[in-house]
């Protein structure tokens, strides 16, 4: 791995500030009737988080020639359709989890009536951010709106949520498997890259293709990573209960191809990853570090 690679957080802290900065700035709304509402959509948004899909959406804007400052707004839209994800996901008619980041799941910590209207009104919020982004040219907007629809519906993130609720106890081919994560996590990660790669104008389609290719394999490898953590992970530092998708017979990375065999699979990833990055120099060292942190993380 070389020194662009290294796992760094210095980039993704910098990023986490400026987006929780930004977050909590556009939710302290008080206006929201009944306030359970807006008290639910605040612990649903602000309650931790890596902040990676805004992390990766500023640095593709820094690989384009901008500043992070540019893709700030997309990025916080992107973290809400992140976070209504969340929301619904941990729901009993879902994953029926109990615990999310460490703490009580939105639909423990209010009710699940609570949850299930905060999760829809986040996903509405963040296409209304991105449509009142006035510092982005009105095209810039609707082409971000479009994208980031696409990858939150049936042929995005849904649709592999759907997948992935159906294949419960079933055991899926390595085609099937990742045709599933692509949808379900890789949509929203390549969304979060197009997105900052979007703030270029005139935006370079070779360039876009680069990094479009780039997040299409972190998608899979963050997804694989997170595999190996329901496994190897501990309860207390991965913020989630260990062992949550082997108790409920999901289809994983490791029972398919075992643990070594999905290591290997990760190295492979990784290197497709960076091998999209070739034709950038520096300016794309933050996607680089992005991708070492993705791979190394334990939680």
């Amino acid at each position: 791995m070389s020194d662009a690679t290294m796992v760094d957080s210095t980039f993704i802290t910098h990023c986490r500030a400026q987006t929780d900065a930004e977050l909590t700035r556009r939710l302290s709304f008080h206006d929201i009737q009944p306030s359970l509402l807006g008290e639910s959509m605040r612990y649903s948004v602000l309650g931790g988080g890596k902040r990676i899909r805004p992390a990766l959406c500023m640095g593709a804007a820094l690989a384009v020639g901008q500043i992070e400052q540019a893709a700030l707004i997309p990025a916080c839209a992107i973290e809400l359709i992140h976070a209504y994800s969340l929301v619904h996901d941990d729901l009993p008619a879902m994953d029926d989890d109990d615990l999310r980041r460490g703490r009580p799941t939105t639909h423990i910590a209010f009710n699940e009536a609570t949850a299930i209207l905060a999760g829809d009104a986040l996903q509405a919020l963040a296409f209304e951010w991105l449509a009142d982004a006035e510092d982005l040219p009105q095209r810039m907007r609707l082409t971000m709106i479009r994208e980031l629809a696409i990858a939150s519906g049936h042929q995005g993130m849904v649709g592999g949520q759907a997948i992935d609720l159906a294949a419960v106890g079933q055991t899926l081919t390595l085609e099937h498997l990742e045709t599933m994560h692509r949808r379900k996590t890789g949509a929203l990660i390549e969304a979060s890259v197009r997105l900052g790669a979007l703030t270029a104008v005139p935006l370079d389609s070779d360039l876009l293709a680069s990094l479009t290719d780039y997040a299409r394999a972190l998608g899979l490898a963050f997804q694989v990573q997170d595999d190996l953590l329901d496994i190897e992970g501990e309860t207390d530092v991965i913020g989630k209960p260990q062992g949550s998708d082997v108790a409920r017979a999901k289809p994983t990375y490791p029972a398919l191809l075992g643990v070594d065999g999905t290591r290997t699979h990760l190295n492979q990833l990784l290197d497709a990853a960076l091998s999209s990055l070739t034709r950038f120099g520096s300016e794309a060292d933050a996607l680089r570090a992005m991708a070492g942190f993705v791979v190394a993380r334990t939680y």
